[in-house]
């Protein structure tokens, strides 16, 4: 398993991760297989959130149910987590009292006593940076919270945050894959008229942003082909897509989804793939993805297949 920087703060940790959202449901021999799995694969980072599940921090319950972690154990993995949405409205809260209070609740949730990463989940317009980095400073003073992070959000939003928050911003989660690449594929047709693919919105730059202050991307839904609109991988709806994806996948001797992981992990801004699925095969599928060395002809392949333009 290839590593990467996280942040600016001289850690490293694994380019494909666990996302943990999906687990509710799953019994405790599901969740030890997926997790062991993983590990075997050499992913020892696990992607959580307070609102995944049901009800809040159920998925995180979940994990430490099952696992039952000694301390040496949860001292070999990475434990990260978000907070700010609020389900009931729905809505966005990055109080003070709530960033806490959610905290408080992962940690007890998680049967643990620190949480390695804390992310903001989707940006709050009604911020007070000033609220965060009340809430940050004492997470960390306290021991409680050992890095901070974002996801969603945008290079403003970020500059925002960092007028009141000292800590360094070690990662931004955002939506990326070959068919859903915006904050790629803009760049690629900058300054053509009347292609919308060149058009930037306010999110307009956030990779090189990420690359430029040394925040580590993080991967979310690598193979849907949109905004939860189902995977791309085997659909009819990406014939082009699919089959240069297999025929990759058969000149590297690996499975089609590690393909897919691979055109995000080739990417030198050194991105993390996050994976959401909880089917041990597609896991250990995915983390070959890991250091798969695509040559540019091919990524590019891809990324025409997937419909974009390289003028």
């Amino acid at each position: 398993m290839k590593t990467v920087p996280l942040g600016s703060e001289g850690r490293t940790a694994p380019n494909v991760v666990l996302g943990l959202m999906r687990i509710a449901e799953k019994s405790d021999d599901e969740i030890r297989t997926l997790i062991g799995t993983a590990r075997d694969a050499g992913i020892d980072f696990f992607d959580h959130a307070d609102v995944y599940g049901a009800r809040l921090h159920q998925c995180e319950d979940r994990f430490a149910t099952a696992m039952q972690l000694t301390a040496s154990q949860r001292a070999e993995i990475t434990i990260q987590t978000k907070a700010g949405i609020v389900p009931d409205g729905p809505y966005f809260d990055y109080s003070y009292e709530h960033l806490v209070s959610s905290v408080e609740g992962s940690l007890k949730a998680l049967n643990t006593d620190y949480i390695d990463i804390l992310l903001l989940h989707r940006p709050d317009a009604l911020v007070e940076p000033d609220e965060v980095a009340r809430a940050f400073d004492e997470l960390e003073a306290s021991g409680k919270v050992r890095s901070f992070g974002v996801s969603n959000h945008t290079p403003r939003q970020i500059d925002l945050l960092k007028t009141a928050v000292k800590q360094p911003i070690v990662a931004n989660q955002l939506q990326l894959s070959i068919t859903h690449a915006p904050i790629v594929a803009h760049g690629v047709a900058a300054n053509m008229a009347g292609l919308d693919q060149s058009v930037v919105l306010d999110g307009g730059g956030i990779l090189d942003y990420c690359r430029i202050n040394q925040i580590t991307v993080q991967a979310w839904s690598p193979f849907q082909a949109g905004f939860f609109t189902g995977t791309f991988l085997g659909s009819d709806e990406y014939p082009e897509l699919n089959a240069v994806i297999d025929r990759l996948a058969g000149t590297y001797d690996v499975p089609a989804i590690a393909v897919a992981t691979a055109w995000i992990t080739r990417h030198p801004a050194q991105m993390q793939v996050v994976l959401g699925t909880t089917t041990p095969d597609r896991v250990a599928g995915a983390a070959q993805g890991s250091d798969i060395p695509l040559t540019r002809a091919e990524w590019y392949e891809l990324f025409r297949a997937a419909g974009y333009r390289v003028p």
